[in-house]
């Protein structure tokens, strides 16, 4: 008789904010679902996000993963101590002392690879140190990048070719070199990091690392899936030369109500109350709006936000920070909208039958949540590539209404306010009319193909398969 196999072995190490670790968490239990031995590295603070929803999985039945945690330098980085997540850090000069912190977590998981020897390392972009860290003990690294192929392709081609210096001025708009459609974006639309002072940055120079190292590693995992962007996912693997599996969208494999609210933090409102509440709306009637987890929006957007919501007569569900003060619109707006305060159970509310539309920060995790869901959107991007994947919901995907955001800014000012007059016309758009219909109809068949592609003989499902595959080849 032949040994047995021996069951592979993938270990997850995602970036320490709630965006990175909660795909990367769907993405381990689509692993462990099919046999793969999974544990996921994290730190002391950030652990919880991943034990609560393990621990229900183990006692549900679930395939086991492994928690392993590393200490967080933050103070050895100039950073308080228990500042472990990338939320805590967002003031000026926090983030790079975060990202100084990240790098010394290289010993710990280099100790950890050399003890272990797991067979597949799936390391997010922003270690990218991790390639070389994996490749000293033969292991390949997979980079998790959590955008869609379509952002991977046009920080690629704005990387490569720069057409942002082509123009004269910070809003004048350039063409997006080589792609499939035809893009054009501002210099305003970028950070300033990347076209101020010869962009000589550290966000520059952390870019080209995330780059370099994605070449030299065994392939990337995309959060998407192939029929909602297949020029893209073509192109990054043709034109671009990446090797790549879409897997997405992993937030569907989350299937009963207390996965779905027990994904990220602990929800603010019980899921109970929040689903009652819609219940007793019409289909596709309410709005929701929700900006993730690292903006926050200054008292005069706020202001602005809650006069657009009463001016357009929607229903609505409006997620806001603990600390905002709405001044009085919460008890003036009772009847009509729900406000909640921190943490909401978001796929759970944006696949209830009462969602028509959704209002949001185009980050990619919230924009696949949206998409397989089946909801228009108006697009309010801030940073990092939501800018990109705004143009993908309006101008590829044409499920979407843009809000009007210019400006790439982690710190809005008051400058940067947009009006309630362009916010109340975007909710009617997105809302009221024969384009609205129009936009829904292409929203909900994305929605049938994003769970389609997640069932066997899907497009995801086949690419997981032949990951798994690959890598139990090399391992034998």
């Amino acid at each position: 008789m032949g040994a047995e196999p021996q069951q592979l072995h993938a270990v997850f190490f995602p970036f320490l904010a709630h965006g990175h670790m909660i795909p990367t968490l769907d993405i381990a239990r689509l692993f462990a679902a099919r046999g793969v031995k999974t544990t996921i590295i994290t730190t002391p603070l950030n652990a919880h996000t991943f034990t609560t929803a393990v621990e229900k999985g183990n006692k549900s039945g679930a395939p086991l993963i492994d928690i392993e945690v590393f200490r967080f330098p933050a103070q050895e980085a100039g950073l308080p101590e228990g500042c472990e997540n990338l939320e805590q850090a967002l003031g000026p000069g926090e983030m790079e002392k975060f990202f100084k912190a990240a790098a010394m977590l290289r010993e710990q998981l280099e100790q950890f690879l050399e003890k272990i020897r797991p067979n597949c390392l799936v390391a997010d972009m922003f270690f990218t140190w991790a390639t070389d860290s994996a490749a000293k003990f033969n292991i390949p690294r997979l980079i998790f990048h959590g955008t869609s192929y379509f952002s991977l392709c046009a920080l690629e081609v704005v990387r490569l070719y720069e057409p942002y210096t082509k123009v004269t001025s910070d809003d004048e708009p350039f063409l997006l070199p080589y792609l499939p459609h035809e893009i054009h974006m501002t210099r305003l639309q970028l950070s300033e990091d990347l076209w101020k002072n010869g962009g000589k940055t550290e966000y520059k120079k952390r870019n080209n690392a995330v780059k370099e190292s994605e070449l030299k590693s065994f392939g990337v995992i995309v959060n998407s899936f192939y029929e909602l962007e297949p020029d893209y996912a073509d192109y990054f693997r043709k034109d671009l030369g990446r090797r790549a599996w879409h897997i997405g969208p992993v937030s569907l494999y989350n299937r009963s109500i207390e996965q779905k609210s027990n994904r990220g933090k602990q929800a603010s409102i019980g899921e109970h109350e929040c689903l009652k509440w819609l219940d007793s709306r019409k289909p596709d009637s309410v709005i929701y709006i929700c900006f993730g987890s690292t903006i926050h929006l200054i008292p005069p957007q706020l202001h602005e936000v809650a006069m657009a919501l009463e001016a357009s007569g929607q229903e609505f569900i409006w997620v806001v920070r603990n600390e905002d003060d709405l001044g009085g619109f919460e008890q003036k707006m009772s009847g009509k909208g729900l406000i909640i305060r921190g943490w909401a159970p978001q796929v759970l509310i944006l696949e209830h039958e009462a969602i028509g539309a959704f209002v949001t920060h185009c980050g990619w995790n919230s924009t696949l949540e949206g998409i397989s869901a089946g909801l228009p959107m108006v697009t309010w991007p801030m940073f990092a590539e939501q800018f990109y994947n705004e143009k993908l919901i309006t101008r590829i995907l044409k499920i979407g209404v843009p809000v009007g955001a210019k400006k790439w800014t982690t710190t809005p000012s008051i400058e940067d306010v947009i009006p309630q007059n362009a916010i109340a016309k975007a909710l009617r758009e997105i809302m009221v009319g024969d384009a609205a219909e129009e936009r829904r109809c292409r929203a909900k068949e994305y929605k049938k193909m994003a769970w389609k592609a997640l069932q066997e003989g899907g497009s995801s499902y086949s690419d997981l398969s032949a990951l798994i595959d690959e890598l139990r080849g090399l391992s034998t």
